[in-house]
């Protein structure tokens, strides 16, 4: 039960874990949790990790602005929660987040639910939107037109991926795109907010991070397939096939080290990234579970299930986020006390 903890323990609790599938426990929550739970919070770890990853990249080459980094951490969460409304919203009324469709078995969805009342999903929304156009008009009046590239590209790509007619996801394009709003958008966005410029170096970090998030889209629609190809939602496993899906991912997974090493071997991180190994135990069982077809049924105890690969791919990448910020952390580090 998650019902008995007091606010900011709620508040905090759905942020962190796993997907909580537990409806008429939401139902009793206070607005403010309902709010979280729906927006599917423990997820948004990942753009907080490219928002600090893009603040240490700038505060490694000596040009860090708090104020900058702050109103980047809170517009990529914001924009990230508005992104997974907007995902649940077109979802239901395209038809595809039936009773029996994944999403509505591995956590709460707003709507189909009924957990937020109207009222409450509105006002969320609007105030999510008026911190997200604050801190835009803020960083254009700041930035200027560098400002506006990022943020309509990143809002085209936001739009497009599941609100256009033709929705990104639906034509193996979802993964992708991903990819590069997780990894250059966000981390070379974000860099270039904080910094004032576009850097190459910034860019080249960003890839093993997007590629990260990206396999963990890509575990959850491999998970869901068999739900998407039955619904014409041609994501990149429904196109590929499962098999080849699953090896996609290991090699994605597989990726993140090589070009990591690659980067620190041609300078453009300096070593201490090798602080990526601690998550390596989990990478190693993320290519092992992956490697093998899902089980029937999942095991006792298990929560967030249909979801499989999609979780593991997700724990990974949490501890691989944390790994890469420690160790670019320590480069800025030495690179401040150096200059």
């Amino acid at each position: 039960m998650i019902v008995t903890r007091s606010k900011p323990k709620l508040w905090l609790g759905a942020f962190v874990g796993f997907y909580r599938p537990g409806v008429e426990d939401v139902r009793r929550l206070d607005p403010v949790s309902k709010f979280l739970y729906s927006a599917r919070s423990v997820i948004l770890v990942i753009s907080a990790q490219a928002a600090i990853i893009a603040g240490l990249l700038a505060a490694a080459a000596r040009q860090f602005d708090a104020v900058a980094f702050l109103l980047v951490l809170v517009g990529f969460v914001t924009a990230h929660m508005i992104s997974n409304l907007s995902n649940d919203y077109f979802g239901y009324r395209r038809g595809h987040d039936t009773e029996s469709s994944p999403r509505r078995r591995y956590t709460v969805h707003p709507l189909a639910s009924g957990v937020l009342e109207p009222r409450v999903l509105v006002t969320g929304l609007a105030i999510l939107a008026a911190i997200g156009l604050a801190i835009t008009a803020y960083f254009v009046s700041e930035r200027g037109w560098l400002t506006v590239a990022f943020a309509a590209t990143g809002i085209a790509v936001m739009l497009l991926y599941d609100a256009a007619p033709v929705p990104l996801k639906s034509v193996g394009l979802g993964e992708p795109a991903v990819f590069l709003v997780w990894g250059p958008l966000m981390v070379g966005g974000g860099y270039a907010m904080i910094t004032g410029h576009v850097s190459s170096a910034a860019l080249y970090a960003s890839i093993p991070y997007g590629l990260g998030v990206m396999s963990i889209l890509t575990g959850k629609h491999i998970d869901q397939m068999d739900f998407d190809s039955a619904h014409g939602n041609r994501t990149l496993p429904v196109l590929l096939g499962e098999r080849t899906a699953r090896a996609l991912n290991v090699v994605t997974v597989v990726l993140i080290y090589a070009l990591t090493a690659v980067l620190i071997a041609l300078g453009r991180l300096t070593p201490f990234a090798a602080a990526i190994v601690l998550a390596l135990p989990r990478g190693v069982r993320a290519v092992s579970i992956m490697s093998q077809p899902r089980p029937a049924a999942p095991p006792a105890g298990y929560v967030g299930w249909p979801l499989w690969y999609h979780r593991v791919c997700l724990e990974h990448n949490r501890l691989f986020g944390w790994s890469y910020i420690l160790g670019l952390a320590a480069g800025a580090a030495a690179s401040i006390m150096c200059f």
